[in-house]
């Protein structure tokens, strides 16, 4: 199974490229999910979710249609230093997404790290507290720090996120130094794709991050990556491709197309 989609559907630039122009932002999930099967949400990553919130969208989209959520920042890149206070994050994380689990609606977590977070011991155990805190709910790992796939470090990190039962996120983004290659990896039995743009002027120098993934990937550039989603997908159970170039409505421009290519089966 390959689910493609976007980072988010919420977006008022969006109106005319994606969605109707006079769309309700209330309608705009409903709408969504008519065109797509999953979504990525990443808004969790800067509010703590609730409950009530995402059985509100259980309840506006269909049985068909997935979820994966993007772990709260305080669950990776701003962590307090008391044990207990990261496992009450995770804790009220998990309550927070009870409901897409109760109705079979949760497609995995996304723990995305930031570059800091480098291959060391520390790092390492981190990422087995973090799968033991998540207490068996599906899971894949995105690093931004290239050391992660070094040769001397890869078999490694493999071996970890196996034994972790953690998939690994490949991601695509501007190929600048020290940040991650396009490699595609598979581990556990989720597969999971995020492609970022190539937007490398404003990666590092920008005015507010989401210059960052202003980028429309070209036809060709989107085959390469069909190609390899393609082989992922024979090696696990399940694979999520999701586009972060979210602005003015790339993203699900983008989505479509790689849809067409996949011949993904669309709702």
């Amino acid at each position: 199974m390959i689910a493609v989609g976007t980072a988010g559907f919420s977006y008022a630039d969006w109106r005319g490229p994606f969605y109707p122009p006079a769309l309700p932002q209330a309608q705009m999930l409903p709408y969504y999910a008519g065109r797509f099967r999953a979504v990525e949400l990443d808004y969790t990553y800067y509010q703590m979710p609730t409950a009530r919130t995402l059985q509100s969208m259980v309840n506006r989209t269909g049985s068909g249609f997935t979820f994966c959520v993007k772990a709260h920042k305080e669950m990776t890149h701003e962590r307090p230093e008391e044990p207990e206070a990261v496992a009450g994050k995770f804790a009220e994380f998990l309550t927070a997404i009870a409901p897409l689990l109760a109705a079979s609606r949760l497609g995995c977590v996304l723990l995305q790290f930031p570059w800091a977070f480098r291959p060391t011991a520390a790092s390492a155990s981190y990422l087995r507290q973090c799968a033991g805190l998540l207490q068996g709910t599906p899971a894949v790992v995105e690093f931004r720090n290239a050391d992660w796939v070094q040769p001397s470090v890869l078999p490694r990190l493999t071996g970890l996120l196996t034994e972790l039962k953690l998939g690994f996120c490949c991601v695509d983004e501007p190929r600048l130094q020290g940040l991650m290659p396009p490699l595609v990896l598979a581990a556990g039995n989720i597969g999971y794709v995020r492609l970022h743009g190539r937007n490398a002027a404003k990666w590092w120098k920008h005015d507010v991050a989401s210059e960052r993934y202003d980028y429309l990937y070209s036809e060709a550039e989107l085959t390469e990556w069909a190609e390899k989603i393609a082989r992922l997908a024979d090696e696990v159970e399940k694979t999520y491709v999701f586009f972060n170039n979210c602005h003015a409505g790339h993203a699900a421009r983008n989505a479509r197309l790689m849809m067409d290519m996949l011949h993904g089966d669309r709702p």
